[in-house]
């Protein structure tokens, strides 16, 4: 399964778009999770290039903002086997209202 969708290529902003953007205003338009571990990604920026190299904010061991492949992360297993998956229930916010989780 496709992590994202034509639509959110459409509208999702391109690598350092948001630079001036303050932090707590980017907008969040994605969420993905590990369903067996508490790794969770959220999707602020995506290369317009390739698709792939995205920015975002990571809660994993530490919480703190990166970048990661989209193509390595559909690859990404927890402990039991299971892959990420996109929750479908996100709406896009502001990154205030997802520090605040």
């Amino acid at each position: 399964m496709e992590l994202l969708t034509q639509h959110d290529l459409n509208i999702i902003p391109d690598l350092y778009e948001t630079e001036n953007t303050k932090m707590d205003e980017k907008i969040v338009y994605a969420k993905f999770f590990t369903p067996d571990s508490s790794w969770t990604w959220y999707l602020i920026e995506l290369s317009k290039e390739n698709n792939d190299l995205a920015f975002g904010y990571v809660i994993g061991d530490e919480k703190e903002f990166g970048y990661w492949s989209m193509s390595e992360l559909q690859e990404v297993q927890g402990p039991l086997g299971l892959l990420v998956e996109r929750d479908t229930s996100f709406q896009p916010s502001e990154f205030k209202n997802i520090r605040q989780l």
